[in-house]
């Protein structure tokens, strides 16, 4: 990929504690410079809706994404009608990132069941797909969705219904994040274009394989040629390789060891396939026993590279241009201050 067609994100994540600071000198930098999106996330605190719409008022050209709205958060109508609502305030410009999240957060957090997320998820991007159609009322019996709801506890009384809202486009660009085979390769059956997490040239024929299976299948809307692949890529220049990637440790260790119960975390499950099972399951003993600093440090500098970009200007150049951008990757998003964007800018389209 040359560095004109290789596109770059502004990634604003979800809030911590405390809504972040510096939001508004990143989004004027971001569009000064040329940066194709902005994005904003949700975990289990703040809504990845609100700050896009607040801030992204702020902007004139920039497409604004969710990376990720989680499904379970919202019925998929609900979904919808948001969806709808920010392509008409940003005049065409929005782009809807979906994604199932993990039960721990789904049944936790949200209280709804887990199970068979290819399937829901399926049946929930069909809903929305339905609501900005518009050309008939939103029907749909499936397994784990039923427009109109005829069950036991209802009235009886619900109708098929359209939007009252006519959608700005019915082809408004849905994104699927996905983690394992199985569902990278439905994003790439029925959507527009897949989120990676923790996308690494080292699996890049891996997902290449995954994404071809799903462009074969019967009713595949794209091929690799107009599907859309956003991936973050956390990028840290500094002389010390260490301190560099230490950095980048905090995330890694957080997503590795916090972010799923032991049995089910697909970031865990992710670094294993890549082959640092050992470490993965350190990482995770260390994080559960309340041992969190000792966990982050136990991030290997292979893995943080894997994933990353850190250390002197020019390896980070050099990574760039002979392993990133031979990766599917079309957007690169990054996050920082508006000189760290510039920067980046700079290596990439310099």
């Amino acid at each position: 990929m040359s560095g004109d067609d290789l596109k770059l994100g502004l990634a604003l994540g979800y809030w911590f504690s405390a809504p972040p600071t510096g939001i508004p000198q990143m989004l004027s930098a971001a569009e000064d410079l040329g940066y194709d999106s902005i994005w904003s996330a949700e975990a289990y605190g703040s809504d990845c809706f609100t700050p896009l719409a607040w801030w992204g008022q702020a902007t004139t050209r920039a497409k604004l994404g969710t990376a990720v709205c989680q499904m379970s958060a919202r019925t998929p109508v609900a979904t919808a009608m948001s969806a709808l609502t920010m392509d008409h305030l940003s005049g065409g410009r929005f782009m809807l990132g979906l994604g199932a999240s993990g039960p721990q957060v789904v049944e936790g957090w949200y209280g709804q069941p887990y199970p068979r997320p290819l399937e829901r998820t399926r049946e929930y991007i069909d809903i929305v797909r339905q609501v900005l159609a518009r050309e008939e009322p939103v029907e749909l019996d499936g397994r784990h969705y039923q427009l109109p709801n005829h069950g036991e506890a209802t009235t009886g009384l619900g109708k098929p219904l359209k939007s009252i809202t006519h959608p700005l486009r019915s082809d408004l660009p849905i994104l699927l994040g996905a983690e394992g085979p199985k569902n990278v390769a439905l994003a790439a059956e029925i959507a527009d274009g897949w989120l990676p997490i923790f996308l690494s040239p080292g699996l890049d024929v891996h997902y290449r394989q995954c994404l071809e299976e799903g462009f074969a299948r019967p009713g595949a809307r794209r091929t690799l040629d107009n599907f859309e692949i956003p991936n973050l890529v956390n990028i840290v220049v500094n002389d010390d390789v260490e301190a560099a990637a230490d950095v980048v440790r905090m995330f890694l260790g957080f997503y590795i060891g916090g972010m799923g119960a032991k049995e089910v975390n697909f970031h865990a499950n992710l670094f294993v396939r890549m082959g640092y099972g050992d470490a993965v399951e350190e990482i995770q003993d260390l994080f559960l026993a309340g041992r969190k600093d000792e966990a982050i440090a136990r991030v290997p500098l292979d893995l943080v590279q894997d994933v990353a970009m850190v250390g002197p200007l020019a390896k980070v150049r050099e990574e760039l241009n002979e392993k990133w951008r031979k990766t599917c990757m079309t957007t690169l998003l990054v996050n920082g201050n508006p000189e760290h964007l510039r920067m980046v800018k700079d290596l990439v389209h310099g």
